[in-house]
């Protein structure tokens, strides 16, 4: 330990002097106040009891010998409490004072135990030694709580899936680790900022948005990942404190976080480095965000080369289709949907590959293209499963997938379906809205597979098709969501309205990729 700790742990207390002797109490509190120690007085030990609770007491010197208890049963109830468990007790007795009734003092709860007559040295180094032992006690304490609420602090800013999610958690990590008001800026990836301010531990934290104003003017020192620095920043509580604020990046060429306190809140080099770590946390999840946000754009681009690009213009049918990826995954998944115009008919198809990776996405691009080709064949949608599971079998084994095939003929009014493993399509008319029975085992199986199914379409009939990542909730059986949504369906609505509505009140927030495709038969 460090001179400089021996002195903070050395500085001034306030001391409880419990005697029912005034001259005692007087002669005691002179020695402490002449070593810089506030006193206070009790000479009951009921009236000790209330001083501790009444005000902060940082020692008790106790008598043993009190009109109403004993000094032993007071230290035990103030042992006893939770709230001055930790306050030090110094026994003072000048009639007990063999080594049994040291013994018995100590083993009830007291820190020291002298007799009178007191020396003056021994007791001011009694109170010092006491008062160091539970201040470091105290300090570690608080130390430990900070750390713990440093690591929870980190796991909800490293947990955050958005810039703004990010801000609220550092800023309310911040808050809770030093006990202090808080101020959170950080870039966004499209360069515009974010400001997060709190008054305190459990406040609410306002968000305010908008383009660079102050973290383009915040610099770190050429090859330096972080600083502690006194910063003037916005939205701050504390104006008349002034602020103390790290500056905090992963790299040299990155943007700058800054997490900023009260400079009241950060003296001490534990403070300091607790700041850091903070302002690291944030900055790594920063980078984190935004480098997802990149992943994700590539991977959305790419999912959408292997779409359709458009739906055709078919005379009789009003179409919609809507594709929509997971929120929390950079990667490119396997849902998939087409129309394809054959002759008169429609090739209408909706399907989803197992996973989310480049291989998901290679067999959904093979199915896709292959479905196209045996369709232009002129296979019919029985012949188009069988043949797309045997190509998956051979060729992506591991690339299991659902699919619903329809071959639509809008002129006669009528739709050949094949379904393999997938949410089959759901049928909506002036009668209401079900669900085809369609059974089928999905593509990459080696199994027997029932055989196509012919249903009419007539005019106003609306066919709904999606992808299980439209419905489906990890907590609820798929049923319950399919019920749902088919109890949802007006027969009046148009196709894009369906859409709309859907993706609303069923498709926020999921962690699965989303295609829906509705098509309705006019007339």
């Amino acid at each position: 330990m460090t001179a400089r700790s021996y002195e903070h742990q050395d500085r001034p207390a306030r001391i409880l002097i419990v005697d029912d002797t005034e001259a005692s109490r007087y002669v005691t509190g002179g020695w402490l106040r002449r070593n810089g120690h506030e006193i206070i007085e009790a000479d009951t030990g009921a009236g000790a009891l209330a001083a501790v609770h009444a005000a902060p007491v940082d020692l008790v010197i106790l008598d043993v010998n009190l009109p109403d208890m004993s000094g032993f049963e007071v230290c035990e109830a103030i042992k006893s409490d939770p709230v001055t468990a930790a306050l030090p007790v110094v026994h003072v007795s000048a009639s007990h004072i063999e080594p049994s009734d040291r013994a018995a003092g100590l083993t009830r709860g007291a820190d020291a135990y002298l007799s009178e007559p007191v020396d003056p040295g021994e007791l001011l180094a009694t109170v010092k030694a006491a008062l160091r032992y539970y201040r470091a006690r105290a300090a570690a304490e608080r130390l430990a709580a900070r750390l713990s609420r440093l690591t929870a602090a980190s796991l909800e800013i490293n947990a955050t899936r958005s810039f703004t999610a990010l801000v609220t958690a550092a800023t309310q990590g911040a808050a809770a680790v030093l006990d202090s008001a808080a101020t959170v800026l950080l870039r966004r990836r499209d360069g515009s900022e974010l400001c997060g301010s709190t008054a305190g531990p459990g406040a609410a934290v306002s968000i305010s948005s908008g383009p660079v104003a102050h973290l383009s003017e915040l610099r770190l020192p050429d090859g330096t990942t972080s600083a502690v620095r006194a910063l003037d920043v916005p939205g701050q509580h504390w104006p008349e404190q002034g602020s103390c604020a790290v500056l905090a990046r992963t790299k040299a060429e990155h943007p700058v976080t800054c997490v900023a306190l009260p400079a009241s809140a950060v003296v001490a080099q534990e403070e300091r480095d607790l700041l850091v770590q903070l302002g690291l946390a944030a900055a790594v999840a920063a980078e984190s965000l935004r480098a997802f946000a990149d992943e994700h754009d590539v991977a959305l681009a790419l999912q959408r080369s292997l779409l359709p690009s458009g739906l055709p213009d078919h005379p009789g049918v009003t179409m919609a289709a809507r594709y929509v990826p997971a929120s929390t995954v950079a990667q490119v998944g396997g849902d998939f949907y087409e129309v394809t115009q054959l002759d008169h008919r429609l090739l209408v198809a909706i399907g989803d590959v197992t996973g989310h990776s480049i291989e998901a996405a290679t067999v959904m691009g093979e199915v896709r293209h292959a479905l196209r080709a045996y369709a232009i064949e002129g296979h019919r949608p029985e012949a188009i499963i069988t043949r797309l599971n045997a190509m998956i079998r051979r060729f992506h084994p591991e690339g299991l997938t659902t699919l619903c095939l329809l071959l639509w003929d809008p002129a006669a009014g009528t739709a050949t379906i094949a379904n393999a493993g997938h949410i089959p399509p759901l049928i909506v008319d002036p009668e209401g809205a079900r669900y085809l029975s369609l059974p089928g085992a999905l593509l990459g199986i080696n199994t027997t597979r029932p055989p196509e199914s012919t249903v009419d379409i007539p005019p106003g009939t609306t066919v709904v098709l999606m992808t299980d990542g439209l419905i489906e909730r990890r907590t609820v059986s798929l049923d319950v969501d399919m019920e749902e949504l088919r109890a949802s369906m007006d027969p009046a609505e148009l196709p894009e309205a369906i859409c709309e509505r859907l993706l609303a009140d069923f498709g926020r927030d999921k962690d699965d990729d989303i295609a829906l495709l509705v098509l309705r038969r006019d007339g």
